[in-house]
């Protein structure tokens, strides 16, 4: 069986099919306590810098593989069911979290990243979730798939020499791999203190009895 439900998850699916509320949600993948720290480090120094940029807290940061937008309590089966699907076909793969860049453009900066380096697995993975999404109506991306780790969108232009400049340093570092062996359905939640990420269900690729 490769759907896990923590007891949290669990809870929370029964309330919300009680009173049929909606979610905001996204297919990612989690990323380990080392990860983190090592991007939480490369915020730290990008923020002695004078940049206008909102972090993303470590805690947040993860590989989104499909986001959804807000979905209705009826989808949320459907979606399991096809990611637990997807997920019987691969087995454990290993990432490289590696570079960091901006999007757009380095002339106008919007989004600050870090990548990944290229895998095979990551990609069919992706196209698997894009595919098997599509076929419950979810609009399928039209841009290339880019796989990358948010780590704070730009607020306005001040500091963007810094920030170009900081980016440069780090633009072919490695910052270490992990073994990804689960995708996740998670939904959002905004508070005061920004978003709240909450796993609501895990997929273990179990492929080869991994």
């Amino acid at each position: 069986m490769v759907l896990c439900y923590s007891i949290e998850s669990v809870e929370w699916m029964t309330g919300y099919e009680k009173h049929n509320e909606a979610l905001r949600s996204f297919i990612a993948i989690e990323l380990p306590g080392s990860i983190q720290s090592a991007l939480s480090d490369i915020q730290r120094d990008f923020k002695k810098s004078d940049v206008d940029v909102r972090w993303v807290r470590p805690e947040n940061i993860h590989l989104t593989l499909k986001f959804l937008g807000t979905i209705e309590e009826s989808m949320v089966r459907k979606i399991t069911d096809v990611l637990e699907k997807i997920s019987v076909n691969y087995g454990t793969f290993t990432m490289t979290v590696s570079g960091v860049g901006v999007f757009p453009n380095v002339r106008a900066p919007r989004v600050v990243w870090v990548g990944t380096k290229e895998s095979d697995m990551l990609i069919g993975l992706q196209r698997d979730v894009e595919e098997g999404l599509e076929s419950l109506g979810f609009e399928r991306e039209k841009r290339k798939y880019t796989a990358h780790l948010t780590l704070g969108r730009v607020k306005s232009s001040r500091g963007k020499g810094a920030l170009m400049e900081k980016a440069e340093t780090y633009r072919e570092r490695d910052f270490g791999s992990f073994d990804v062996r689960a995708i996740s359905l998670m939904k959002s939640d905004l508070g005061p203190a920004g978003a709240k990420y909450t796993r609501v269900a895990e997929f273990r690729l179990s492929r080869g009895g991994l």
